[in-house]
């Protein structure tokens, strides 16, 4: 059940992201740090794309990494395991942040980006990082 829910958020995560790289705006203001009203940067279509095939592909390696295609000793299972490990760290940094625009210790605070950070990004990577490292280990 884990497998499949963290499949089905990563999935539903790069299906927004390539969204927003094909030229959709909705949710796509709240989803950039900003100070002051202005956008600390602007993210390229290319840019959102990668993004979004990265989470894909995490996705994908949940798939494979709990549909056991490979023997537990393979090379294989080994790099899904020690990778399901790493995007774990990814998230967990993600979610602990940079301690000045994004995550759970961001200084900036007042923006719509920063109270959704604080209320929906920052927890869903935290709680991302726990399934993954529980999966993988």
């Amino acid at each position: 059940m884990l497998s499949l829910t963290l499949c089905l958020v990563f999935a539903l995560i790069s299906a927004i992201h390539f969204y927003w790289a094909l030229g959709g705006r909705v949710g796509f203001s709240s989803a950039i740090p900003e100070v002051d009203g202005r956008k600390l940067f602007q993210p390229s279509a290319i840019g959102t794309a990668i993004v979004a095939l990265l989470l894909a592909l995490s996705a994908v390696a949940i798939v494979l990494h709990e549909g056991r295609f490979f023997p537990e000793t393979s090379w294989l299972a080994r790099l899904l395991k020690w990778g399901l490990l790493a995007l774990s760290a990814g998230m967990l940094l993600r979610g602990v942040g940079e301690f000045r625009y994004v995550g759970l210790f961001k200084r900036v605070k007042g923006s719509r980006f920063a109270r959704n950070d604080t209320r929906f990004y920052s927890p869903l990577c935290l709680m991302l990082a726990a399934g993954l490292f529980y999966l993988a280990w």
